[in-house]
């Protein structure tokens, strides 16, 4: 294998990584799923999660890093929505996966 290649692997294999650890952490997908349908600001997202606002904060850190997530300042608020182009279709291929192949396999 020519190094070039090797070292393109190796990159894409840690931004891998990096995408899946982003959304298996439980905080974060949370966060996903509730931004799925409506933007919401880290007070309502601490509200409807039962999760501290500091916990949300970290993870909407971690998921605007990664470009699961956009936000806008709306005066003094920042509101945050799910990446309608990539992570939501992203979101709808999962659950598909998961009622066709492990909802009964994986889950048990």
């Amino acid at each position: 294998m020519p190094k070039n290649l090797l070292k393109v692997s190796k990159l894409m294999q840690s931004a891998y990584d990096r995408f899946l650890r982003t959304l298996c952490n439980k905080t974060r997908l949370s966060i996903i799923q509730s931004l799925r349908d409506n933007q919401k600001n880290v007070t309502q997202l601490t509200d409807e999660l039962g999760i501290h606002q500091t916990s949300v904060s970290h993870g909407l850190k971690r998921l605007l890093d990664c470009g699961f997530v956009h936000v806008t300042q709306n005066g003094r608020e920042r509101v945050y929505s799910v990446n309608e182009k990539t992570i939501k279709p992203l979101l709808g291929l999962m659950e598909s996966h998961i009622e066709n192949y492990c909802k009964k396999k994986c889950c048990e």
